[in-house]
């Protein structure tokens, strides 16, 4: 421990924060790392996802295999959001992960190995280790793994790293860094939720308003920023204009056209992108916000055969978003030269407090997307 610990106290100085999650392997490590004071200042969190269920549920899925370089990126990277999101000041998140399979009390046939995954806001690092199998005991191996960990979150903290690992000529360590695709080509290949764009910069799953206004944005229109500033009013937050990517009846939309959309916001305006295509989806990757929407959606938002003519998953559904926080703030629409407003939504009892209505008054704007590009203007 005296030898590693002036390496973890560089550590504890650097302004990254970290979450580690190790599986297999790399429990050492965490014992290292929070048994130097000033731990608080580094590690947000730290997890040992040992179990299938508990991996499962870390990561969100099940992983193909639990010792691979896989599910040691994509431990690196749920560690990498849950700092995020955990985040109360603007220190550089990062996440690192292990996943190991080492000596145990019982011979394994295959290879020793263990994979380190350094994951930060430019790119991952994967450390790629295949230990000389027999040559150590479990002590010994967790001892190799959790010193590889404790250096790779020297780099990770932009630190340089002369930690011996005390590698011998039978293990085998490989090392390759892959920086992070365009924000906008992460979320079109689903790598990530959502990516936000404000002031004309694109931040992969940046903070997201209090309120958003969804839509197709083709084209914008007055009516979308006239409502923007009631919702504004109405909700007290910011409001954000989302434009999923994906469409339940429609291709994804290509790059060039989701480039011509964002165009049309100013730099004071803030829009989000997603993969959201249904409102059920939405409102489980933004629990707690207040969704701006037309009557015409608020009408299918409870309409049963938008959940397969299943009345429990509709209801369902809509419970789930209620516990969640989200709600939806409905505008009027002129429909058949008849004005309707949430009033004329037939909410299932129990639900009331899911929506609530704009007034007339307020706001009215007679005017659509589907209207200007049958007109071909704005």
């Amino acid at each position: 421990m005296e030898e590693i610990r002036p390496h973890i106290e560089k550590i504890h100085v650097t302004p990254h924060k970290t979450v580690l999650a190790v599986s297999g392997a790399g429990t050492q490590a965490v014992a290292w790392l929070l048994g130097v004071a000033g731990a608080s200042r580094t590690i947000l969190e730290a997890l040992v996802p040992y179990g299938r269920e508990s991996m499962n549920a870390f990561l969100g899925f099940e992983p193909e295999q639990s010792a691979s370089a896989q599910t040691a990126k994509d431990m690196a990277k749920a560690a990498f959001r849950k700092a995020k999101v955990q985040l109360e000041d603007d220190s550089p998140p990062v996440g690192l992960a292990c996943a190991a399979t080492i000596a145990t009390d019982r011979p394994k046939r295959g290879e020793h190995r263990a994979y380190v995954s350094a994951w930060d806001q430019q790119g991952n690092t994967l450390y790629s280790l295949n230990l000389h199998k027999g040559l150590r005991d479990r002590a010994g191996e967790e001892e190799l793994v959790s010193r590889l960990l404790v250096y790779a979150l020297m780099l990770l903290s932009g630190l340089d790293s002369d930690l011996e690992l005390k590698l011998t000529p039978g293990d085998n360590l490989e090392i390759e860094r892959t920086e992070h695709p365009a924000p906008l080509e992460q979320l079109v290949l689903g790598d990530a939720a959502w990516v936000v764009v404000r002031a004309g910069k694109m931040i992969v799953e940046g903070e997201v308003p209090g309120t958003l206004l969804p839509g197709s944005f083709s084209p914008l229109h007055r009516g979308h920023h006239g409502l923007a500033q009631i919702a504004a009013n109405i909700s007290g937050s910011e409001v954000g204009f989302e434009l999923s990517v994906t469409n339940v009846d429609k291709p994804d939309l290509e790059e060039s056209e989701i480039l011509k959309r964002l165009a049309q916001f100013t730099a004071g305006e803030t829009a989000v992108l997603t993969r959201a295509e249904t409102f059920f989806k939405k409102a489980r990757l933004f629990p707690g916000r207040t969704f701006v929407v037309g009557w015409d959606t608020a009408i299918r938002l409870v309409a049963q055969r938008y959940y397969g003519d299943d009345r429990d998953a509709m209801m369902m559904a809509l419970a789930e978003m209620l516990a969640a926080g989200v709600r939806f703030l409905v505008a009027g629409r002129e429909d058949q030269g008849a004005y309707k407003t949430l009033s004329d939504v037939p909410i299932p009892e129990g639900l009331e407090g899911l929506f609530q209505g704009i007034p007339e008054r307020q706001f009215r704007e007679d005017i659509s997307s589907t209207q200007l590009r049958a007109m071909g203007g704005n």
